[in-house]
């Protein structure tokens, strides 16, 4: 990929471009990310899904967003440069938020270790007698810290999240989450996926309005669980990078060192899970 623009930041997956006084361009690349380390092997059409699984969410959301006063910061899909056509947004430039707005409707993955502990994730308290994969009663805010590439984020509780952007916004991120998180998974299983729990990013725009940034509901930043075959007790199958995690785990890797190279068989079947998600979620067929 080749952009003529100034290069604003590099992250795990995504390139940022200067583009003008008030946008930036996102590029999204075929990387992928594990236990806070990129990978060396990519997933080819990666990029080109989480583009477009991004601007059909922003699409969907807007009613919530706009019940709530905000907004998304996605200006157009079709603006960009021919060579990252597919790949890349235009969106607004904002003074992102330091919080990671995480919403989970199931027990799953470092939400149950940290429950089958302390008997709630943070501050948030929870029924006994829950397993992984169970659903929750409600769906529950549990959001986190936004670390560097290489780094990890770190679950925090309510009051950090005050002390971080102030009660009112804090409130305001809390119920938007929810919401989006809420309108997210009936969309999902109308589709036949449950959506587990995902992780959301805001910003704000210089008079204060509350903006959804970044990428939205794809298999990156969300677990994705086929409907049929649903049952908690166990990890579930999954349409999202959980595969390549436990492939890792398999493989004896110590999550120190540099990460092996991906089998041709897990790169393919990664691949499929990502076009799927896409597929079974918008009914649009990936090309």
């Amino acid at each position: 990929m080749s952009v003529d623009l100034p290069l604003v930041a590099r992250g795990k997956v995504r390139e940022i471009y200067d583009a003008g006084s008030d946008r930036l361009l996102l590029v999204a690349s075929d990387r992928i990310s594990a236990y806070d380390h990129v990978l060396p092997t990519p997933i080819p059409d990666k990029g080109r899904v989480l583009t477009a699984l991004s601007v059909w969410w922003f699409e969907q959301l807007t009613p919530v967003l706009a019940s709530f006063g905000a907004s998304h910061h996605l200006v157009s899909a079709a603006d960009v440069p021919a060579s990252v056509a597919g790949r890349a947004m235009l969106v607004r430039r904002l003074e992102m938020l330091p919080v990671e707005c995480v919403a989970r409707g199931y027990l799953s993955g470092s939400g149950t270790v940290e429950y089958s502990t302390t008997g709630s994730i943070r501050d948030v308290a929870l029924p006994a007698g829950l397993v992984e994969g169970s659903r929750l009663p409600s769906p529950v805010f549990t959001p986190s810290t936004k670390a560097e590439v290489g780094e990890h984020d770190e679950a925090i509780d309510f009051t950090a999240v005050v002390a971080a952007v102030g009660a009112s916004r804090a409130s305001e991120l809390r119920e938007l989450t929810v919401a989006l998180y809420r309108r997210g998974a009936e969309i999902a299983e109308g589709a036949g996926i449950i959506l587990a729990d995902t992780k959301f990013e805001f910003g704000v725009t210089p008079d204060g309005g509350l903006v959804l940034g970044d990428e939205v509901l794809t298999p990156d930043s969300s677990r994705f669980w086929p409907a049929v075959t649903w049952s908690p007790g166990a990890p579930q199958p999954s349409f999202d990078k959980q595969y390549v995690r436990d492939w890792l785990t398999s493989s004896g890797w110590d999550r120190v060192s540099p990460p092996p190279e991906l089998p041709s068989d897990v790169v393919e079947a990664t691949r499929d899970r990502y076009v799927t998600a896409y597929e079974q979620l918008t009914g649009q067929r990936f090309a």
